[in-house]
């Protein structure tokens, strides 16, 4: 990153190295990169992604480039820059995607793109295409030779000025689930998501009745919290499920020491700095040390990743969670006919995910991933334009499914949506 820059190549093949920003010195990369470059980035920037604007910038006249890299930086925040410096340059032209169901590479769980570039000045043009496995590649190989059309390939090309460096690319090479519908608006209308509590070291703030009486802790000091998602099932977490996994021994509580007099807490809390725990990368940024990021119990939460559609359950016990849940919350507006639960029957149905698959973040094998920006700024029908009739509907039917678990009363509620929402 530091070396080279001012040799020019005819020609650059790499597969580069895979880095999240806290595995490299990115500060220092980062500065002499924007330094070279004249451009700003991201500060979360993958390794990867730097290896390619730097490559890019060092191509001759006429030099080429390609490039084997994760799809990732194409739909991440960290991407937009890289993406707009790409696009500035005029030399992206080629982007082809695998299938993220298909894992490439057998000892990495990524997913994988081909970028090729080309320092020509002759094209304002970008192709996508995606490819579902290695043999397809075959057929690339023809749309490089100048075929427009080739038979088995999902191919689409577009002007640089078609392309927005601020969106999520995937809008270029995937069907968008949500052009099947009209009346879309940001899911942040009705409501906003925040990621789980953060405590920096789990194993030492999470709590279970059988550790907490071994350090002579009370339940004052502890709050009740969800800290593994698989200790969640269904769609419904209840009093009596949090009751039920305290009784089997299941870490459902949070130290919360601050303010604290008891000697046992304090005593905890020397512990805890004889064991470093207070010079940990998100400790050491909090005064007290121990103190817990402040967020209300979420009356919804969902899933982080997936590999079968979002998770979405109604916090009926009213506790907290950690980052293994993003936290969902109704936007506070006086002049909002939305509840909690007639949100919540929406976000059930198989409609509101297929339309939030459109902003996830995909990985190898086919897991999925969402940001709480991912959902934020995901798109949900405009459930507030439905008449005062299928609102009430909706909610009967919701009602429903919440005391019988019958899935026919989602399906109902999904029958409702298509018919006063798809196209």
């Amino acid at each position: 990153m530091y070396n080279d820059w001012e040799h020019r190549y005819d020609g650059i093949i790499c597969n580069p190295p895979y880095f999240k920003f806290h595995d490299y010195d990115n500060k220092n990369v980062l500065s002499e990169m924007e330094r070279r470059l004249k451009c700003k980035l991201n500060g979360f920037c993958n390794l990867y992604a730097l290896f390619l604007l730097k490559s890019v910038y060092q191509l001759k006249p006429g030099g080429r480039c390609a490039y084997v890299v994760p799809s990732e930086f194409m739909n991440s925040d960290y991407g937009k820059l890289v993406k707009s410096y790409l696009i500035q340059s005029g030399t992206l032209r080629h982007i082809i995607v695998f299938d993220f169901e298909e894992n490439v590479f057998e000892d990495a769980l990524t997913t994988a793109s081909i970028i090729l570039c080309a320092n020509d000045g002759t094209s304002g043009r970008l192709r996508f295409t995606n490819i579902r496995s290695v043999a397809e590649l075959s057929l690339v190989y023809e749309l490089i030779e100048g075929k427009s059309v080739v038979n088995g390939a999902c191919s689409r090309s577009y002007s640089f000025s078609e392309i927005d460096s601020a969106v999520k690319w995937k809008r270029y090479y995937q069907v968008q689930n949500g052009n099947g519908f009209r009346d879309l608006v940001p899911f942040s209308t009705y409501a906003r998501v925040v990621r789980g509590i953060a405590t920096g070291a789990n194993s030492y703030f999470t709590f279970n009745l059988s550790k907490a009486r071994d350090h002579g802790i009370s339940e004052k000091y502890l709050l009740p919290c969800i800290c593994r998602a698989a200790d969640v099932q269904g769609h419904f977490f209840t009093e009596g499920d949090f009751e039920w996994l305290k009784e089997e021994g299941k870490n459902v509580f949070l130290l919360n020491a601050v303010d604290a007099e008891d000697k046992h807490v304090l005593n905890y809390l020397k512990k805890g700095e004889t064991e470093e725990i207070h010079k940990k990368f998100l400790t050491a940024s909090r005064h007290p040390w121990y103190a817990l990021e402040k967020r209300p119990p979420a009356p919804i939460w969902v899933s982080v990743f997936n590999r079968s559609g979002l998770r979405f359950i109604r916090n009926e016990a009213g506790i907290r969670n950690l980052t293994t849940f993003h936290c969902i919350y109704l936007q506070e507006n006086l002049f909002s006919n939305i509840t909690v639960d007639l949100l919540f029957a929406y976000l059930l149905t198989d409609t509101a995910r297929l339309i939030f698959e459109d902003n996830c973040r995909e990985y190898g094998n086919g897991l999925q991933k969402f940001e709480p920006n991912d959902l934020n700024k995901g798109k949900l029908l405009d459930i507030g334009k439905l008449p005062h009739n299928a609102r009430a509907e909706m909610l009967s039917l919701y009602h429903s499914y919440s005391e019988q678990k019958d899935r026919q009363f989602v399906e109902k509620i999904d029958n409702l949506l298509l018919e006063h929402f798809a196209c």
